[in-house]
């Protein structure tokens, strides 16, 4: 059975912990899209694991994980983040692969997206990864893949800078390389979980362009990025916050107004520690947008949504989200295109009261307060998709099943 993880808003859902905790039960991990300018935290007890590459279910020493032909891949990165794990204890031997169609981030590439980002008029606001432009060079034809390293008139033909950078990797990375469409048909009948980066607003056709990163954040993105047929992915879970949050510039209509929420916005960002892994920037915060995820569902055949940070809340005496839009003079119910659009937008918002009570010690979600069970139902309602999982804590424990996503 292939599960596909994707984020349901602007990233930073909980993808990794929700990936992690999946990954028990699932034989191969597949990270489809996106470089190093994702980040996930993972809580082990009081362990924390900050992973920017390896798909989240390296943790578990059984499992085989796999970066994907969608992937574009910086190898200091790479070989910083496998020598990380090993200094904490994790044995990767024999348990990482990449896919031998995915891009390599170069130097120069990072050095380029960042001087490009800061000529723009009105920056993106990039990690400065070097990802976009490495995406670019790959629609360009001027990438180089993994399986190019043994192509001598390729290698040949780069700048010297770039050979002499590939030079000390290319042994380690031909050791790792693996045909991703073969590996797969031989494990047709394992449990196979596709990971996702970023997340569907982000998307670069789906996502609030020009302010998106440059790789497939969306769902069918894992067909084509782990290298299978889209009528092998069996199901596809959204995960999303329990409000939304989104790091760098472009459009927000639900963030809280600094004039009048500004105690709110600290209070979500502290609590929920929404700080960036990979940058370390403050994310910006706002109300759950509901018209903004039932568009991620619809986009996505998103099967059954994972709501995560629940437990943020737990102290508020009352909690609003975003259920339409005012542009102009006009209550727009649907997640609309322009950029400008969305610039102008107010959230249309509907309140709930609080449930006043810690939801970290339940075991079962007929646990939960019944304020707390009304706001996820509303939800469910709302984008006519179910709410199966809920994470009310970073700790893998903190997760209630209401239903496994390995069922059919």
């Amino acid at each position: 059975m292939n599960v596909v993880v994707i984020g349901a808003q602007w990233g930073d859902e909980g993808k990794g912990k929700i990936v992690d905790y999946l990954a028990k039960d699932a034989q191969v991990i597949v990270r489809f899209s996106g470089g190093a300018n994702a980040g996930h935290t993972i809580v082990i007890g009081d362990e924390q694991y900050a992973l920017h590459l390896i798909p989240s279910g390296i943790l578990y020493p059984d499992k085989m994980v796999i970066l994907g032909a969608g992937m574009v891949i910086d190898p200091v990165a790479l070989f910083g983040e496998l020598d990380m794990l090993r200094e904490r204890g994790i044995d990767t031997t024999g348990r990482v692969f990449i896919s031998d169609r995915a891009h390599l981030v170069l130097p120069r590439y990072i050095r380029i997206d960042r001087e490009r980002d800061e000529a723009r008029k009105k920056p993106i606001g990039t990690t400065g990864r070097g990802i976009g432009i490495t995406y670019s060079m790959k629609s360009d034809r001027d990438g180089i893949r993994i399986a190019d390293l043994f192509w001598e008139e390729k290698m040949a033909g780069l700048e010297s800078g770039d050979q002499e950078f590939l030079s000390p990797y290319i042994d380690r990375l031909e050791a790792m390389s693996v045909d991703l469409a073969v590996y797969l048909m031989h494990r047709r009948n394992a449990q196979v979980l596709f990971e996702g980066a970023q997340g569907t607003l982000l998307d670069l056709d789906l996502g609030t362009y020009p302010y998106v990163s440059s790789g497939m954040s969306n769902a069918a993105g894992a067909a084509i990025g782990g290298c299978v047929g889209p009528r092998r992915l069996d199901k596809v879970l959204g995960v999303f916050k329990a409000y939304s949050t989104r790091v760098g510039n472009g459009p927000f209509p639900s963030e809280f107004d600094a004039n009048s929420e500004d105690d709110l916005c600290c209070f979500i960002r502290e609590t929920g520690r929404e700080y960036g892994v990979t940058t370390g920037r403050p994310r910006r915060c706002g109300y759950l947008d509901l018209v903004a995820l039932r568009y991620a569902c619809l986009t996505n055949s998103i099967d059954s949504l994972v709501m995560t940070h629940l437990d943020v809340y737990d102290s508020l005496d009352e909690i609003k989200a975003c259920i339409a839009y005012r542009i102009g003079d006009r209550i727009v119910e649907n997640f609309p295109a322009s950029v400008d659009a969305l610039n102008t937008a107010k959230p249309v918002l509907r309140n709930f009261s609080g449930w006043k009570k810690s939801l970290s010690t339940a075991l079962t979600y007929e646990e939960f307060p019944e304020a707390a069970m009304e706001y996820i139902e509303f939800i469910e309602r709302f984008c006519e998709t179910p709410i199966d999982i809920v994470s009310v804590g970073y700790d893998r424990k903190e997760t209630i099943i209401r239903k496994s996503p390995w069922v059919k």
